[in-house]
């Protein structure tokens, strides 16, 4: 069921929430977005691989360590990240994309153009954070 977008076409506040032009511009969104880790997992694996030569200089090695466990580090972040966009794209699927888990308000539209794998409006995030603070804290 794709959806023609007009050339430029950006989400408004002057168009009912999450009709059928929202929801392509934002599965478009996460599409390219998740294509873009991915391509950017098969480089650095590739670079991984070519860089994986032995370093005589013990210092040299420790270096290229760190760089691999940091790149690695980063790699699992996005792989995490990937699971977010497919699960945003399934809700996309069963209309649930665009509306708060908690309190089934609508997120926003520029909450969601910032960070389209949202899953919950702003004011819930922050109730969240505070109560993660205060159970850190104890």
């Amino acid at each position: 069921m794709s959806v023609r977008l007009p050339k430029n076409y950006a989400p408004s506040e002057d168009e009912p929430f999450m009709n059928k032009r929202q929801k392509e511009y934002f599965r478009r969104k996460l599409e390219n977005w998740k294509e873009d880790i991915l391509r950017e997992n098969r480089e650095t694996l590739q670079h991984l691989q070519e860089e994986s030569g032995h370093h005589p200089d013990v210092a040299d090695r420790a270096s290229n360590e760190t760089e691999r466990a940091l790149e690695l580090r980063t790699r699992d972040r996005q792989r995490k990240l990937v699971s977010k966009i497919e699960s945003a794209m399934g809700r996309i699927e069963d209309g649930a994309y665009g509306y708060c888990e908690e309190t089934g308000e609508p997120i926003g539209l520029k909450r969601l153009n910032a960070r389209p794998v949202a899953t919950l409006s702003i004011e819930a995030q922050e109730r969240h954070e505070r109560r993660e603070k205060v159970y850190r804290d104890d």
